[in-house]
């Protein structure tokens, strides 16, 4: 029987109050974050993580001092190990790209499980050189200098993955469904992390990628007069990011008479953007603006059609090249514009 290393990969978040300093600063040192000379980064990773430290801490305060998403991310690997029995001897791992567990750490553990194939599973639905790409190379310079050598394939992205699309509709009918009573209009918004414009314009496909998940969500709840918005949250610096933002469709909502509803897009576990960005600072400024009803959906977690998703994604990885890339099915997504896209094939429009 084969044995099958799964390695699920998140950006990870501080355990205590006294590491979200350290977390910020391995986050602003990454040169898929800050985009400069290693010297530099350095010493700009320093001085922003210091500066923004008090001000993570504040919101690490509100829930309970700590981020959740590694408890989350190992339920995670709890529910596909109980999905994949039938492919083989298979382990899941976790790597978490800015706090522990780090990749430094699990390539040691899977090297020691002795595998057949590693299977790479970022948990970024959608591409993104600051995220997929990051984690993905992170891990290649981790393996290579721990000797890991057994074959090695990567899922690079899957936004419209047939069991995210359906946990995602699943999720959302309910909360949907609860903000229409009394007859209100309802604005059903998509908010996805943001990224400034610039690594967009550059060809990174996160946004693209963004509104195929939103695209095929909306289809699977199947009401063609459905009000909807995709918007983007957690804006940092001065640099212009991509848009509309969630204040600002917030902020419409309230000029229109509608209730919101939030709906987590590309988030799969809960952490301080939903549980703190979401959950408590735009609820403030839904109401606010005047909003009728602010209702947030919950993140995907362990929904049984995602974890059935994300095992199908092993089950295809398991039998593709490896030493590549692979989108889901295998093929490649991104139209040519999106050229940082990092999944094997010729693009659809070559």
């Amino acid at each position: 029987m084969a044995r099958i290393a799964v390695v699920l990969f998140n950006l990870g978040g501080p355990d205590s109050l006294a590491t979200v300093k350290p977390f910020l600063f391995n986050l602003f040192n990454d040169a898929a974050i800050l985009r400069m000379a290693a010297p530099l980064r350095y010493l700009l990773a320093r001085l922003i993580s210091a500066r923004r430290a008090p001000i993570a801490q504040e919101i690490y305060k509100q829930i309970g001092g700590r981020s959740p998403i590694v408890e989350q991310t190992e339920a995670q690997a709890r529910a596909l190990d109980a999905r994949l029995g039938d492919v083989g001897d298979v382990q899941t791992f976790l790597a978490m790209r800015y706090w522990h567990p780090l990749a430094v750490d699990t390539v040691t553990e899977v090297r020691d499980f002795a595998p057949d194939q590693v299977v790479l599973l970022p948990l970024y639905p959608q591409f993104s050189t600051t995220t997929t790409a990051s984690s993905l190379a992170d891990w290649r310079r981790q393996a290579a200098m721990a000797n890991l050598r057994a074959p090695t394939v990567a899922v690079g992205c899957y936004p419209v993955q047939a069991g995210l699309v359906a946990a995602q509709a699943d999720l959302i009918r309910p909360v949907l469904a609860q903000a229409r009573a009394g007859g209100r209009p309802v604005r059903l918004l998509f908010s996805a992390h943001g990224l400034p414009q610039k690594i967009v314009d550059g060809g990174d496909p996160y946004q693209w990628q963004v509104e195929q998940t939103v695209a095929a969500v909306v289809a699977a709840l199947g009401e063609p007069d459905l009000h909807c918005s995709t918007c983007y949250q957690s804006k940092v610096g001065r640099l212009q990011w991509i848009g509309p933002s969630t204040e600002q469709e917030i902020a419409l909502a309230g000029r229109n008479g509608d209730a919101v509803v939030v709906v987590p897009i590309a988030f799969v576990s809960e952490h301080s953007e939903t549980l703190v960005e979401l959950d408590i600072d735009y609820r403030d400024l839904a109401e606010q603006h005047g909003v009728a009803g602010y209702f947030r959906v919950p993140a995907v977690a362990t929904h049984e059609a995602f974890i059935d998703g994300l095992a199908g994604l092993v089950r295809d990885a398991v039998g593709r090249r490896s030493d590549a890339v692979h989108a889901d099915g295998g093929r490649r997504l991104c139209p040519a514009a999106w050229p940082e896209c990092g999944c094997v094939g010729a693009p659809p429009d070559a």
